[in-house]
């Protein structure tokens, strides 16, 4: 792409490293910042000094938050009884959009995949088995991937909670074997966490 100017160019290079945006849409982007007044930009670019300053995880589920504790844990709203595990923030993100869910969460971090060097080791485990042994806790649903790596992470954890009087469930398969979760449909997922089923260790 040949452009005349190196600081337009070094912009399009910075949106075109984005997930998802090629080098037309990035001058696209790069060229809507560069016709917007002066103050759009800096309140553009303060919003992202600021969120990647400031933004904090949540210390009991790991979501992204403001506080200490995020705004799901803290809402009177939610039922405690319930925590949704789940392998990363897309995927919070996908449950919560479906409108179908109103317990907790609790994000891994990872899935356990020993052929990409991911061990239990590196994913919150210790916070959910604390979590699970609560008083308030009856029921943790399985919401990860359908994958190998997916079900490998399910069955560990199950070994890790086998002490604990906790019911632990599957969401059901109407999100396809190998998928990622956040890429399902708000339909089938919902419906997935709405037909979720006791897992059978």
């Amino acid at each position: 792409m040949n452009i005349s100017s190196k600081l337009l160019s070094d912009v399009v290079d910075v949106f075109a490293s984005l997930p998802g945006i090629g080098k037309k849409t990035a001058l696209r982007l790069a060229l809507h910042m560069l016709n917007s007044d002066e103050a759009y930009t800096i309140d553009f670019c303060t919003a992202l000094a600021d969120m990647k300053a400031n933004i904090r995880f949540c210390q009991q589920c790991n979501n992204i938050s403001d506080q200490d504790l995020c705004s799901i844990c803290v809402s009177p709203r939610r039922d405690p009884s319930l925590i949704c595990v789940v392998e990363n923030l897309k995927d919070l993100m996908a449950i919560e959009n479906t409108g179908h869910y109103q317990g907790l969460y609790h994000i891994l971090g990872a899935l356990i995949s020993p052929i990409d060097g991911i061990g239990p080791e590196q994913l919150d485990i210790p916070k959910l088995v604390e979590r699970a042994a609560k008083p308030e806790t009856k029921e943790l649903i399985m919401a990860v991937s359908p994958s190998i790596e997916g079900e490998t992470t399910i069955f560990y954890l199950s070994k890790q909670l086998a002490d604990i009087d906790v019911k632990i469930s599957n969401i059901a398969r109407g999100v396809s074997f190998g998928g990622e979760l956040h890429y399902a449909d708000e339909i089938t997922l919902g419906r997935s966490i709405l037909s979720r089923t006791p897992y059978q260790k």
